[in-house]
């Protein structure tokens, strides 16, 4: 099963609009999401600072800021 990675911290409502596209499209396109919170690892925080929401799948990077849902379910089915 693929595994999405979001990298955020709490209150960054650019994270929450992430998460909840990560979410639906879940809902259709089963992944594992992993969510992590960037202020419980200083070395996290100090590479992505404000940099986020960051997404990776399977490792690799896909999205910095915004999901692009329609490129994320393309994404999934190549890796499903």
């Amino acid at each position: 099963m693929a595994v999405v990675t979001l990298y955020s911290k709490p209150g960054c409502h650019l994270c929450q609009e992430a998460r909840d596209v990560l979410l639906r499209v879940q809902r259709t396109q089963p992944f594992e999401l992993a969510e992590i919170n960037i202020e419980d690892d200083p070395a996290l925080l100090a590479e992505y600072g404000d940099q986020i929401p960051v997404v990776l799948l399977n490792g690799t990077f896909l999205f910095e800021y915004a999901v692009q849902e329609m490129r994320l379910r393309e994404l999934l089915k190549e890796v499903n």
